[in-house]
Parts: C-alpha cells; structure tokens; sequence
C-alpha cells in the first residue's frame, strides 16, 4: 500500500433531515453521498422514471410487439460481458415466457469477430432467418453492421447505453439514455437497464393494443434478479435509479425467487444468496460470467442465467468457475509480464508517463481489461493494454482514473491522429479500441501528445475519502451490519470507509500476502481483528506494538457460526 495515498474526509453536501431512529452514523454515511432528502432512500419501484423518458422506447416497442403477432423471427445480438450476458437473457426469458418460439440470440465471438453488431453477424443472423434484429449492450456504433442488416432486409432496433459518436446508426429504432436527444435524466443505465426498460415499454403497449396477450400481463418483478446483476457487474454509477434497480433485484435473491443460475452461481462462489449485497454480484457473481467471455464462449454464461432447473444451472455454474480459475492464472501471469514489460522499458515510477501504455506478445485478449483495471490502480493514471488480435490488429482495453474521460482521449487521438486508431467506443472510465500493429509507435507517440492537454496532474493525485472516524461504541455488529445493508453500495455511492488512529496489538501473515492484525482503537479497551487483502509485504515494516492510522470498511466476519465485527483495511499510515 502506497504511502503517497492522500485521506481526505467526506464532508456532508446538504444537511437533509432523517429520522431520528436512524443511526446517525448511517446519517452521517448518507449526507456525505450527497443524498439531500429522506425520499432519495425510498427504493421502492414507484420512484423508477417512467419509459416514456427514453427516446424511440415506445415505438421500438411497439415494432417488437408487431413483431411478434405476426410471428416474425426475431435475432438478439449480444455481448460478451455479464451486462451482455443479462441483457440476452432478460429478453430470450420474456419470449420463451410468451412462447414465442421464433427468438434466438447470436453473440460475437471476442477472438474471432470483434464487438458488437458486425456485418458478420448481421449475415449470421440473416441466414438463421431473422427479420427483426435487436442489439443489447452494443449497437451505437454499429454503423456498418447495421446498414448490412438493412441491405439484407432486417430492420435493426438499436437497446445500447455505450456513448454514441456525433452520428448514429441508421437503424429503426435507437434506446439509448445518452442519446443527444433523450430526455431520460439517469444517463447510468447499464445495457441490462434499457433492455428492462423496453420490457416494460412493450407489455404497456399490450396492454393497450393486445390485453388478452400473454405479454401483457408478464410479472416484470421476475426479471431484476438478473437486472441488479448486469448492472453491478458492468460497475455504472449507482444513482438513484439505479439503486433501485439493484436493491429490488437484491430482495428478489435474498428471498429465493431468483432464477437458477443465479443460485448456482452464489453457490460455487460459496455465497449465502440470503445475505448477499451488491459487492457479492460484483466481486463473485458478475466474474464468473465474465470468464466465459473472456476465456471461452459467452453463450455458457447465458445458458446458465436460462436455465429452467437447479441440477442444470450447476452443471453450467461449475463449468464457468472453473474458467473463472483459469482466469485469475492468466491474469497474474500477465500481471507479472506488464510489469517485465515496464521494467525492460526503464520506467521510473516516479517519472511515468501520463497514460501507461502496454502491449506484450503474450497477452491474452481476454484478460487485457482486468490486467488494465489492476495497473491502473497500482500507477493511478490511465492504462491501455493491448493484445494481438486474430485479423493481426492491436487489441486494447482502457481503464481510467476520475478525471480523466478516456473515451473522449481516444476521440481526440483519433481526431488528430486518422491513422493511429481503426475503431474505439466506451465511456469516461473504461474503453476500447483497435491499433494497426504497424502503427504501434505512433499511437504512442498520439496518445501522449494529446494527454499533455488532457490529464491533469491532480486527477493523478491518489486519494482515499473517508467517512470520518468511528466513536469507540460504534464498532459493533449493529453498525458493521446495517452499514453493510445500507446501500446499495457500488460505483459513485461508494461504501462507507472511515479512519482513525489504532494500536497494533498483533500481527502475522496469511499465505505470505494477506496480513491479519489485532488492533485496538485508541481511547477504547476493545480489541479487533483486522486484514488487509493481497498487500506488498515489504510496505508493511514495524516494530510491535505500534501505533497507526487505519483506514479501513466496517465488516462483519462469520466463521464456524460466529460473527464477530472485523475492520477490512485499504490503506495504514504508520
């Protein structure tokens, strides 16, 4: 843990007025997250904003249902992420729930046919018989894949949340919240998100045009489980909409009534679904799926979200764990190959350039994003890592630091610089984009011309922001638990994290990487355990007992039916 890491504490935006039966530490929390009225904590799916909201919803509902009364065959284009993975299968559940048996999905392979809508699938999806195709997840820059679709003789609705370029796709219909001319206010849908927001569209317009119809009176609740799911696992902010969307499909789980493959997968992840938070989907959930789209072939991971029993969600979750372990091996090693990588580069860390920019032979396309995400947190600065792809092209994933809105860099590199960039899409904090090898050095050469103008030096200014500290009767297993179930917590409404002076009481090491500590708050007789996960042994020299500053999350550890409060650490200030 790097010592340069500034604390700073959270100050409180507004000073709305809770009720008193709170605890004021959750007041505290919740003040701090900007939260200005007690109505923002109401969850309940009557604050959802209304479908109406989003451009081209209604009438691209009203084609689907057209659509399906005259039997049409209808394509799902997806994506190889748990958002993706979702998206299909929220919309393959709904027709197979209408009986509608002219659905079927097609997703891109990552290593052989890119993202997205290509003109490949669109021929694909031709060939199956398609009349209809639908994108989720993907689709707003689809521009070629969409104009084959339409010379093929599909019509292409367009359900998306990716940020479109100046000119959209010449499609029949296009959902996308940050459409320039959509009015819906929460620009965070994740692809799962609109998908449900079509849903709901199209069972409002059977209710009007066909109320007889099985689709009209479809239960929608049914489908938040995997809503909550895609959302938190393609880490969009969390506001208010979106937490609604998350808590209602985290009650749905807790109470039993999600679909198969969700239990299956809690289960090989060694998650009690009865207790399970937003961190559970995100951290257990969301990269098992992932796995199989980035080792293998998504479809695993959508099938298993299909199935209709236990006993064959199990069979499918088991297999997607087991490239998930795969995964987590490519990963490090890769880890330990971008940091050979720098090292043979001569980097200085302490003279890095403002955007780090990694390609190494060996890398493995599908694990560039996670490798990205881990330097990016390591460096704190924007990171691309790059991979050969099949067609002989560079194949990067982007991760970014607040601040620092990297879809917009690479518009500008590829404004500036034509040659340096085949293709790109993303948002403010992750991206993509295809280099031509023989233009490697250049891109180079582009990508740091343009982040003189772009990065900030205090956008690379690492800081952790805290809560504040914690009054010695504050740490309990009441506040450690309604913490943990406060939220939901994720992207942009962050979990509750505090600091405070501590005496080391103990330490020892767990597997050589992971240090357990007994620590006692200052001013307090009480002593608790602590560990920090995955941590550089070397940053970790002192003489027992000690005194440090903690910043630490609340936890509560359940071992051998015991559950004792337990403080989860970032970061230490000896």
């Amino acid at each position: 843990m790097n010592n340069l890491i500034e604390v700073r504490r959270r100050t409180a935006q507004s000073a709305p007025i809770f009720p008193e039966e709170m605890p004021s530490i959750l007041q505290r929390v919740y003040a701090n997250r900007g939260i200005g009225h007690i109505d923002e904590l109401d969850l309940s799916v009557k604050g959802l904003l209304h479908f109406n909201q989003l451009t081209d919803c209604e009438k691209a509902a009203e084609r689907i249902g057209q659509a399906i009364l005259a039997g049409e065959s209808i394509c799902i284009c997806g994506d190889f992420d748990a958002d993706g993975a979702t998206s299909v299968a929220l919309l393959m559940s709904f027709f197979r729930t209408i009986n509608h048996g002219k659905a079927f999905y097609l997703v891109p392979n990552r290593f052989s046919d890119g993202y997205g809508l290509s003109p490949t699938l669109a021929q694909y999806a031709h060939d199956e018989g398609a009349n209809l195709l639908i994108t989720v997840d993907n689709g707003i820059s689809s521009h070629a894949g969409v104009s084959k679709a339409n010379a093929l003789g599909m019509q292409v609705i367009i359900t998306d949340h990716h940020l479109p370029s100046s000119e959209l796709p010449d499609a029949y219909g296009i959902v996308n919240p940050n459409r320039r001319d959509c009015a819906f206010a929460s620009k965070q849908l994740a692809g799962v998100g609109v998908a449900f927001y079509l849903l709901l569209a199209l069972r409002a317009w059977f209710k009007e045009q066909q109320p007889n119809h099985a689709a009209a009176s479809i239960k929608i609740a049914e489908y938040l489980d995997l809503v909550a799911l895609g959302t938190v696992a393609d880490v969009v902010p969390l506001d208010y909409n979106n937490r609604i969307l998350v808590r209602q499909g985290l009650a749905r789980i807790r109470g039993g009534v999600c679909r198969p493959g969700i239990s299956a997968l809690l289960a090989v992840a060694g998650r009690d679904a009865s207790k399970i938070t937003a961190l559970d989907l995100g951290f257990s959930v969301g990269p098992r799926i992932n796995a199989a789209g980035r080792l293998d072939d998504i479809q695993q991971g959508i099938e298993c979200l299909l199935a209709q029993d236990l006993p064959s969600a199990q069979i499918l979750a088991l297999r997607l764990d087991e490239l998930n372990q795969q995964r987590r091996k490519i990963e490090t090693t890769m880890q330990e190959e971008a940091q050979a990588c720098l090292a043979r580069l001569k980097v200085d860390e302490a003279e890095l350039p403002l955007v780090l920019t990694i390609y190494d032979e060996q890398f493995h396309q599908g694990v560039i994003g996670i490798v990205a995400g881990r330097l990016k947190e390591q460096f704190y600065r924007p990171v691309m890592v790059f991979a050969e792809a099949e067609d002989g092209t560079l194949k990067g994933s982007c991760r970014s630091v607040m601040g620092v809105h990297i879809r917009d860099l690479l518009e500008q590199v590829a404004s500036e610089f034509p040659d340096v960039i085949t293709k790109f899409g993303g948002h403010a904090m992750a991206a993509g984009l295809s280099v031509p090898k023989a233009q490697w050095a250049e891109f180079n050469i582009a990508v740091q011309h343009v982040a003189k103008r772009w990065v900030d030096s205090e956008a690379l200014a690492r800081v952790l922001w805290s809560d504040g500290e914690l009054q010695p009767h504050e740490f309990n297993l009441d506040v450690a638990g309604a913490l943990q179930h406060a939220g939901p917590w994720g992207q942009s409404f962050p979990q509750p994290m505090f600091d405070g002076q501590f005496r080391i009481i103990q330490e020892r090491w767990l597997k050589d990487v992971h240090l357990k500590l007994v620590v006692q708050p200052m001013g307090s007789k009480q002593m608790f355990d602590a560990i920090a996960f995955n941590v550089p042994r070397a940053n970790w020299q002192w003489n027992s007992p000690a005194e440090a500053n903690l910043v630490f999350k609340l936890d509560v550890n359940e071992f051998r039916g015991q559950r004792n409060v337990q403080l989860l650490i970032e970061h230490v200030q000896a």
